[in-house]
Protein backbone atom coordinates (compact mmCIF):
# COMPACT_ATOMS: atom_id res chain seq x y z
CA UNK A 1 0.00 0.00 0.00
CA UNK A 2 1.37 3.41 -0.88
CA UNK A 3 1.62 6.03 2.15
CA UNK A 4 -0.51 9.44 1.80
CA UNK A 5 1.45 12.19 3.22
CA UNK A 6 0.40 15.54 4.20
CA UNK A 7 2.53 18.44 5.46
CA UNK A 8 -0.59 21.36 6.57
CA UNK A 9 -0.93 24.03 8.99
CA UNK A 10 -2.97 26.90 9.13
CA UNK A 11 -2.99 30.17 11.13
CA UNK A 12 -7.42 30.54 12.68
CA UNK A 13 -7.86 31.35 16.54
CA UNK A 14 -8.94 28.67 18.31
CA UNK A 15 -10.94 29.20 21.68
CA UNK A 16 -10.07 26.13 23.38
CA UNK A 17 -6.88 24.23 21.77
CA UNK A 18 -7.46 21.62 24.28
CA UNK A 19 -10.75 20.30 23.55
CA UNK A 20 -9.60 20.34 20.10
CA UNK A 21 -6.46 18.89 20.18
CA UNK A 22 -8.74 15.90 22.10
CA UNK A 23 -11.02 15.92 19.36
CA UNK A 24 -8.31 15.49 16.98
CA UNK A 25 -6.26 12.42 18.70
CA UNK A 26 -9.42 10.45 18.58
CA UNK A 27 -10.25 10.92 14.78
CA UNK A 28 -7.03 10.39 14.12
CA UNK A 29 -6.50 7.13 16.19
CA UNK A 30 -9.89 5.71 14.79
CA UNK A 31 -8.26 6.56 11.19
CA UNK A 32 -5.01 4.96 11.92
CA UNK A 33 -2.93 8.02 11.01
CA UNK A 34 0.88 8.69 12.07
CA UNK A 35 2.62 11.66 12.29
CA UNK A 36 2.72 15.23 14.55
CA UNK A 37 -0.16 17.67 15.12
CA UNK A 38 0.59 20.95 16.90
CA UNK A 39 -2.44 22.83 18.42
CA UNK A 40 -2.50 26.20 20.02
CA UNK A 41 -4.87 29.38 20.06
CA UNK A 42 -2.75 30.39 16.93
CA UNK A 43 -3.84 27.59 14.66
CA UNK A 44 -2.98 24.10 13.88
CA UNK A 45 0.44 22.56 12.56
CA UNK A 46 2.22 19.09 11.49
CA UNK A 47 2.54 16.30 9.09
CA UNK A 48 0.68 13.26 9.14
CA UNK A 49 0.71 10.17 7.20
CA UNK A 50 -1.50 7.15 6.39
CA UNK A 51 -3.98 5.49 4.17
CA UNK A 52 -5.77 7.49 1.27
CA UNK A 53 -9.05 7.26 3.31
CA UNK A 54 -7.44 8.04 6.35
CA UNK A 55 -6.04 11.15 5.57
CA UNK A 56 -9.02 12.27 3.81
CA UNK A 57 -11.06 11.38 7.41
CA UNK A 58 -8.05 13.60 9.29
CA UNK A 59 -8.33 16.51 6.58
CA UNK A 60 -12.24 16.69 6.90
CA UNK A 61 -12.10 16.79 10.84
CA UNK A 62 -9.25 19.74 10.25
CA UNK A 63 -11.40 21.59 7.67
CA UNK A 64 -14.27 21.55 10.01
CA UNK A 65 -12.68 23.50 12.67
CA UNK A 66 -13.30 27.41 13.05
CA UNK A 67 -11.18 29.27 10.43
CA UNK A 68 -9.42 26.18 8.80
CA UNK A 69 -12.07 25.38 5.73
CA UNK A 70 -9.39 26.47 3.17
CA UNK A 71 -6.97 24.26 4.54
CA UNK A 72 -4.59 23.40 1.62
CA UNK A 73 -2.28 20.76 2.66
CA UNK A 74 0.65 19.72 0.12
CA UNK A 75 0.83 16.05 -0.76
CA UNK A 76 3.62 13.28 -0.93
CA UNK A 77 3.77 9.55 -1.18
CA UNK A 78 5.91 6.90 0.53
CA UNK A 79 6.16 3.30 0.42
CA UNK A 80 6.20 2.91 4.48
CA UNK A 81 4.97 5.55 7.14
CA UNK A 82 7.73 7.55 8.07
CA UNK A 83 6.34 8.39 11.51
CA UNK A 84 6.95 5.58 14.17
CA UNK A 85 4.02 7.18 16.06
CA UNK A 86 1.22 9.90 16.62
CA UNK A 87 2.05 12.67 18.52
CA UNK A 88 -1.23 15.19 19.01
CA UNK A 89 0.50 18.08 21.15
CA UNK A 90 -1.34 21.75 22.63
CA UNK A 91 1.75 24.36 22.42
CA UNK A 92 1.95 28.05 23.31
CA UNK A 93 2.49 28.40 19.76
CA UNK A 94 2.34 26.26 16.36
CA UNK A 95 5.87 27.28 15.15
CA UNK A 96 7.77 28.84 18.25
CA UNK A 97 9.47 32.30 17.56
CA UNK A 98 8.87 33.44 21.17
CA UNK A 99 7.14 37.28 20.41
CA UNK A 100 4.17 37.88 21.86
CA UNK A 101 1.27 39.14 19.75
CA UNK A 102 2.69 38.03 16.26
CA UNK A 103 -0.77 37.42 14.29
CA UNK A 104 -0.55 36.51 10.84
CA UNK A 105 -4.09 36.80 10.40
CA UNK A 106 -3.63 40.71 11.48
CA UNK A 107 -0.82 41.81 8.89
CA UNK A 108 1.43 39.43 6.38
CA UNK A 109 3.82 39.56 3.63
CA UNK A 110 2.35 39.42 0.18
CA UNK A 111 1.70 35.95 -0.96
CA UNK A 112 4.16 34.60 -4.05
CA UNK A 113 2.98 31.95 -6.02
CA UNK A 114 5.78 29.38 -6.74
CA UNK A 115 5.30 30.43 -10.54
CA UNK A 116 6.19 33.85 -9.79
CA UNK A 117 8.82 33.24 -7.32
CA UNK A 118 12.02 33.13 -9.93
CA UNK A 119 11.35 36.75 -10.84
CA UNK A 120 10.83 38.15 -7.30
CA UNK A 121 14.26 36.60 -6.89
CA UNK A 122 16.08 36.82 -9.63
CA UNK A 123 15.17 40.79 -9.83
CA UNK A 124 18.49 42.32 -8.13
CA UNK A 125 17.16 44.38 -5.74
CA UNK A 126 15.27 41.45 -3.64
CA UNK A 127 17.09 40.57 -0.75
CA UNK A 128 16.07 36.92 -0.09
CA UNK A 129 16.40 35.58 3.03
CA UNK A 130 15.91 31.65 4.07
CA UNK A 131 14.21 31.60 7.55
CA UNK A 132 14.83 27.89 8.41
CA UNK A 133 17.59 26.98 10.81
CA UNK A 134 20.79 26.33 10.01
CA UNK A 135 20.72 22.65 10.03
CA UNK A 136 18.17 22.81 7.41
CA UNK A 137 19.91 25.53 5.07
CA UNK A 138 22.88 23.66 5.19
CA UNK A 139 21.79 21.20 2.56
CA UNK A 140 20.20 23.48 0.24
CA UNK A 141 18.41 26.29 -0.38
CA UNK A 142 17.88 29.04 -3.10
CA UNK A 143 21.13 30.75 -5.21
CA UNK A 144 21.97 33.67 -3.42
CA UNK A 145 19.83 33.95 -0.07
CA UNK A 146 20.94 34.79 3.13
CA UNK A 147 21.71 32.46 5.77
CA UNK A 148 20.78 33.91 9.32
CA UNK A 149 22.41 30.67 10.75
CA UNK A 150 20.14 30.31 13.75
CA UNK A 151 19.88 27.49 15.65
CA UNK A 152 16.06 27.77 16.01
CA UNK A 153 13.75 29.91 15.16
CA UNK A 154 13.87 31.45 18.39
CA UNK A 155 16.82 33.23 17.37
CA UNK A 156 15.43 35.16 14.52
CA UNK A 157 13.97 38.19 16.16
CA UNK A 158 17.66 38.76 17.24
CA UNK A 159 19.14 38.23 13.94
CA UNK A 160 16.20 41.27 12.74
CA UNK A 161 17.47 43.35 15.37
CA UNK A 162 21.04 43.35 14.36
CA UNK A 163 20.54 43.52 10.65
CA UNK A 164 17.66 46.35 10.67
CA UNK A 165 19.83 49.04 8.68
CA UNK A 166 20.27 46.14 6.06
CA UNK A 167 16.73 45.42 5.49
CA UNK A 168 15.33 49.43 5.64
CA UNK A 169 13.94 50.44 2.63
CA UNK A 170 14.66 46.67 0.98
CA UNK A 171 12.27 44.87 -0.69
CA UNK A 172 12.50 41.40 0.95
CA UNK A 173 11.80 37.63 -0.05
CA UNK A 174 11.59 35.28 2.47
CA UNK A 175 11.01 31.42 2.28
CA UNK A 176 10.77 28.36 4.40
CA UNK A 177 9.92 24.37 3.86
CA UNK A 178 5.98 25.05 3.75
CA UNK A 179 4.98 28.36 4.45
CA UNK A 180 4.21 28.32 8.41
CA UNK A 181 7.81 30.03 9.58
CA UNK A 182 7.98 33.00 6.41
CA UNK A 183 4.18 33.62 7.14
CA UNK A 184 5.33 34.26 10.79
CA UNK A 185 8.70 35.85 9.74
CA UNK A 186 6.91 38.35 7.88
CA UNK A 187 4.31 39.49 9.96
CA UNK A 188 7.11 40.67 12.01
CA UNK A 189 9.18 42.38 9.62
CA UNK A 190 6.12 44.42 9.02
CA UNK A 191 5.66 45.12 12.47
CA UNK A 192 9.23 46.18 12.99
CA UNK A 193 8.51 48.45 10.42
CA UNK A 194 9.76 46.43 7.32
CA UNK A 195 7.12 46.95 4.91
CA UNK A 196 7.90 45.68 1.75
CA UNK A 197 7.89 42.18 2.17
CA UNK A 198 6.64 38.87 0.21
CA UNK A 199 6.89 35.08 0.93
CA UNK A 200 6.92 32.03 -1.01
CA UNK A 201 3.38 30.66 -0.70
CA UNK A 202 3.26 26.90 -0.12
CA UNK A 203 7.28 26.97 1.00
CA UNK A 204 9.76 25.13 -0.65
CA UNK A 205 7.70 22.24 -0.57
CA UNK A 206 5.14 23.05 -3.25
CA UNK A 207 8.04 24.84 -5.40
CA UNK A 208 9.96 21.64 -5.77
CA UNK A 209 6.21 19.98 -6.48
CA UNK A 210 5.50 22.64 -9.38
CA UNK A 211 8.47 24.04 -10.72
CA UNK A 212 9.92 22.19 -13.55
CA UNK A 213 13.42 20.89 -12.83
CA UNK A 214 15.12 22.60 -15.69
CA UNK A 215 13.49 26.14 -14.27
CA UNK A 216 14.71 25.49 -10.58
CA UNK A 217 16.14 27.68 -8.95
CA UNK A 218 16.70 25.25 -5.93
CA UNK A 219 20.06 23.75 -4.59
CA UNK A 220 20.29 20.66 -2.80
CA UNK A 221 17.93 19.08 -0.51
CA UNK A 222 15.37 20.52 1.24
CA UNK A 223 14.96 18.81 4.82
CA UNK A 224 11.37 17.51 6.54
CA UNK A 225 10.90 16.42 9.70
CA UNK A 226 10.10 12.70 9.26
CA UNK A 227 11.99 9.53 8.31
CA UNK A 228 11.96 10.83 4.86
CA UNK A 229 14.72 13.31 6.26
CA UNK A 230 15.00 15.20 2.78
CA UNK A 231 13.38 15.62 -0.66
CA UNK A 232 13.92 16.92 -3.61
CA UNK A 233 12.88 18.31 -7.38
CA UNK A 234 9.71 17.12 -7.97
CA UNK A 235 9.69 15.74 -4.03
CA UNK A 236 11.87 12.77 -4.87
CA UNK A 237 13.40 11.18 -2.22
CA UNK A 238 16.77 12.68 -1.07
CA UNK A 239 20.03 11.03 -0.15
CA UNK A 240 20.28 12.28 3.29
CA UNK A 241 19.52 10.04 6.41
CA UNK A 242 19.09 10.94 10.22
CA UNK A 243 21.53 10.35 12.57
CA UNK A 244 20.34 8.85 15.78
CA UNK A 245 22.76 10.55 18.12
CA UNK A 246 22.33 14.04 17.21
CA UNK A 247 19.30 14.48 15.01
CA UNK A 248 20.71 16.02 12.56
CA UNK A 249 21.26 14.91 8.53
CA UNK A 250 24.42 13.03 7.50
CA UNK A 251 24.94 13.20 3.83
CA UNK A 252 25.89 10.32 1.41
CA UNK A 253 29.84 12.21 1.54
CA UNK A 254 29.73 12.02 5.53
CA UNK A 255 28.53 8.55 5.80
CA UNK A 256 31.72 7.18 4.32
CA UNK A 257 33.80 9.00 7.54
CA UNK A 258 34.82 6.29 9.54
CA UNK A 259 33.45 9.00 12.50
CA UNK A 260 29.80 7.73 11.21
CA UNK A 261 28.46 4.48 12.99
CA UNK A 262 24.98 3.83 11.72
CA UNK A 263 22.41 4.56 14.23
CA UNK A 264 24.84 6.03 16.90
CA UNK A 265 26.61 8.90 15.71
CA UNK A 266 28.02 11.17 12.51
CA UNK A 267 30.74 13.05 12.08
CA UNK A 268 29.08 16.43 13.17
CA UNK A 269 28.57 14.59 16.86
CA UNK A 270 31.38 11.80 17.00
CA UNK A 271 32.95 11.72 20.90
CA UNK A 272 30.18 14.31 22.26
CA UNK A 273 28.39 11.24 23.85
CA UNK A 274 29.56 9.34 26.88
CA UNK A 275 29.93 5.74 26.20
CA UNK A 276 26.75 4.57 28.25
CA UNK A 277 25.19 6.63 25.71
CA UNK A 278 26.55 5.41 22.62
CA UNK A 279 25.94 1.75 23.95
CA UNK A 280 22.19 2.25 24.72
CA UNK A 281 22.32 3.93 20.47
CA UNK A 282 23.88 0.90 19.32
CA UNK A 283 21.49 -1.67 21.47
CA UNK A 284 18.06 0.23 19.74
CA UNK A 285 19.77 0.29 16.59
CA UNK A 286 20.93 -3.87 16.51
CA UNK A 287 17.24 -3.90 17.91
CA UNK A 288 15.48 -1.83 14.78
CA UNK A 289 17.83 -4.02 12.74
CA UNK A 290 16.54 -7.46 14.28
CA UNK A 291 12.61 -6.35 14.07
CA UNK A 292 13.29 -5.37 10.31
CA UNK A 293 14.68 -9.08 9.57
CA UNK A 294 11.57 -10.32 11.47
CA UNK A 295 9.34 -7.79 9.26
CA UNK A 296 7.96 -5.75 12.35
CA UNK A 297 8.82 -2.47 12.82
CA UNK A 298 10.17 -1.43 16.16
CA UNK A 299 10.60 1.47 18.17
CA UNK A 300 13.09 1.32 21.12
CA UNK A 301 13.49 3.37 23.99
CA UNK A 302 13.46 6.77 23.04
CA UNK A 303 16.99 8.61 23.37
CA UNK A 304 16.34 11.78 21.07
CA UNK A 305 18.25 14.95 22.15
CA UNK A 306 16.36 18.14 21.33
CA UNK A 307 17.49 19.22 18.30
CA UNK A 308 19.85 22.36 18.59
CA UNK A 309 17.85 25.68 20.14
Amino acid sequence: MTVRIAALYRFARFADPAAIRAHLEAVAEAAGIRGTLLIAGEGINGTIAGSDDGIETMLAAIRALPGCADLAPKFAEAAAIPFHRLKVREKREIVTMGVPDIDPLDDVGTYVAPADWNALIDDPDTVVVDTRNDYEVAIGSFKGAVDPATASFRDFPAWVAAHRDDLAGKRVAMFCTGGIRCEKATAYLKREGVDDVFHLDGGILRYLEEMPAADSRWQGECFVFDERVAVGQGLAAGTHVLCRGCRMPVSANDRTSPLFVEGVSCPGCHGSRDTTRQAGYAERHRQVKLAEARGETHVGKRVEPSLPG
